[in-house]
């Protein structure tokens, strides 16, 4: 996707109609979507390869253009032909967030879009050596439940570590993932059941519903400012939140799926992966607008945290 922002400031409302008139300062295009999660990837130190989609349009050229820029690979980048690239164009002033407005298509991709994304990604995983896949799942209409099944179960025959971001419409097809990472809403979603965030035992027994029925090893919840619970085969955690300013939580879903990945392809055990991935999330939100991780500032939050 493309995150383009528009910062301003606002000094009156409109004659118009009772909406703030922004005079307009300065328009920036950024990385989002999977390549945030690339970005966040390449800052902690690995190497990110994108397999996804955009358009043959103006916004589909400036995101190949941002990728070269950022020295990241268009291996796996597939152009479909008349389909819109995402844009979501989000309109700041005095670092907050006024609106935010979404130019997409979340209709699924054609069979042969679909079939020639999965033979591109079966190439990647043939030609080099891949430690982890990171499904960033946003609903769009790339990920299906047959590219889902069919990239598990390569990933699995190489022993290929697989994280999961899900959203609602392919939540229970993540079957035999390595972790599992929704946040409440996705969990309510998924489950079509309410679930008490203040509730452990509540928690406890939905997150197990879910290992159940997908077969995954672990779980991590995402709980915001409740932190993070997990459940492994070892047994579970809640892990709770730091206090932080927090000035904009656009993003953090994709920092902590990109730092958890690389924490657990670096062999790193699942409760030592999710209390850093909950510390980098927390980081992020700091900043306002969608920004990646800065691993210096990590390692120096880690090491406080882990000495106490």
């Amino acid at each position: 996707m493309m995150d383009t922002y528009v910062w301003g400031k606002v000094e009156r409302i409109s004659p118009e109609a009772p909406v703030p008139v922004v005079r307009v300062t300065k328009n920036e295009n950024r990385l989002g979507g999977a390549a945030n999660v690339a970005l966040n990837v390449q800052s902690l130190g690995a190497n990110p390869i994108i397999c996804s989609i955009i358009g043959d349009d103006a916004a589909g050229l400036g995101l190949l253009s941002l990728l070269e820029n950022s020295n990241l690979s268009k291996e796996g980048i597939l152009i479909i032909p008349g389909r819109p690239t995402t844009v979501k164009t989000r309109i700041i002033a005095h670092n907050q967030q006024i609106v935010r407005f979404d130019d997409e298509t979340d209709s699924d991709i054609s069979d042969e879009g679909s079939f020639a994304m999965k033979n591109r990604i079966a190439e990647i995983i043939s030609e080099r050596n891949i430690n982890a896949i990171i499904f960033e799942d946003y609903d769009k209409g790339l990920i299906t439940e047959e590219l889902i099944f069919s990239v598990v179960n390569m990933a699995n025959q190489k022993s290929i570590i697989t994280v999961v971001d899900p959203k609602k419409r392919n939540f229970n097809f993540y079957k035999d993932v390595s972790l599992f990472k929704p946040n409440l809403k996705e969990l309510r979603e998924g489950l079509k059941a309410e679930i008490d965030p203040y509730s452990v035992t509540t928690i406890e027994s939905a997150v197990n519903a879910v290992k159940e029925k997908l077969g995954v090893r672990n779980v991590m919840l995402t709980l915001s400012e409740h932190g993070v619970f997990i459940s492994a085969e070892n047994g579970c955690k809640l892990i709770p939140a730091h206090i932080r300013n927090i000035a904009d939580v656009s993003g953090a879903g994709d920092t902590v799926i990109a730092t958890a990945a690389l924490c657990l392809a670096s062999g790193l055990d699942i409760f030592k992966t999710a209390a850093i991935a909950n510390l980098a999330g927390g980081l992020v939100c700091e900043h306002v607008g969608v920004v990646p991780i800065d691993k210096e500032q990590l390692l120096k939050e880690a090491e406080l945290v882990f000495s106490n």
